[in-house]
């Protein structure tokens, strides 16, 4: 769907919600199964469509939740968003894994809006709610598991296509069908994919590390990972993350 506004010289797309989706943690798998792809674990990565008019609070959408509330939720992490043009590249990818809309664990179905286009701080109207990009997501091992690609994780991280989080500001009913109005974006040269280059692929830039670090509405996570970096040669070990009982 195409959704347009008018601006002085042209028009330019608007970031427009197209589906929401929402559900709580499951277990799944065979604690005794020898191939570890195929083990027990919990997760709430398995959401459903939401079609009526549904709560937006601080911590997430009514009905929805996270199995690791340490790695997971939160008031940074309110609600996951990806951007739907995404599945295209990932059936031509990975045409075995069955990637459709919903399949990374989305909160927020989103079109005319990708990691180049989206910036930290950037903040909006939702129906009712006032949310704001907190983050990117840094894709975890559970990915891979449900769709049995040990490398998702990797190849998410790699691509660029990882999506991102938002705070909500202001709780409100929101639903399906509805723009996302930009209110205010006060860090225009963070976009999530710039942020993303600094973590993953320029690890010696420190001075772009410290400047990120100082964007004060990026999540702490980021900014103490960031930190440590500068300040004392510090890079988390991304594998247990990317690979987890995966391997």
């Amino acid at each position: 769907m195409l959704v347009y506004f008018i601006l002085r010289g042209g028009m330019q797309m608007v970031p427009y919600l197209t589906k929401i989706f929402a559900g709580k943690p499951q277990t799944m798998g065979d604690k005794d199964a020898k191939n570890p792809m195929e083990r027990e674990w919990r997760s709430a990565i398995y959401k459903e469509p939401v079609h009526e008019r549904v709560w937006l609070s601080r911590l997430n959408i009514n009905g929805d939740g996270q199995a690791d509330l340490k790695h997971h939720g939160g008031l940074e992490k309110a609600v996951f968003a990806y951007p739907s043009e995404h599945y295209d590249r990932w059936k031509n990818e990975l045409p075995a894994a069955g990637l459709t809309v919903g399949g990374m664990g989305e909160n927020f179905s989103l079109v005319n809006q990708t990691e180049q286009e989206v910036a930290i701080g950037d903040t909006y109207h939702i129906g009712e709610a006032v949310i704001q990009v907190s983050q990117p997501r840094q894709p975890c091992w559970k990915p891979a598991r449900r769709h049995q690609v040990k490398q998702l994780a990797w190849l998410i991280q790699n691509s660029g296509r990882t999506g991102w989080y938002f705070r909500v500001l202001e709780e409100g009913f929101i639903e399906a069908e509805q723009p996302l109005t930009l209110v205010e974006r006060p860090y225009p040269e963070w976009t999530i994919a710039r942020c993303n280059q600094v973590m993953h692929e320029e690890k010696e830039n420190l001075e772009a590390a410290r400047e990120l670090a100082a964007c004060e509405m990026l999540a702490a996570n980021w900014r103490v990972t960031l930190r440590n970096r500068v300040e004392k040669g510090e890079n988390p070990d991304i594998r247990r993350r990317i690979f987890g009982p995966n391997e």
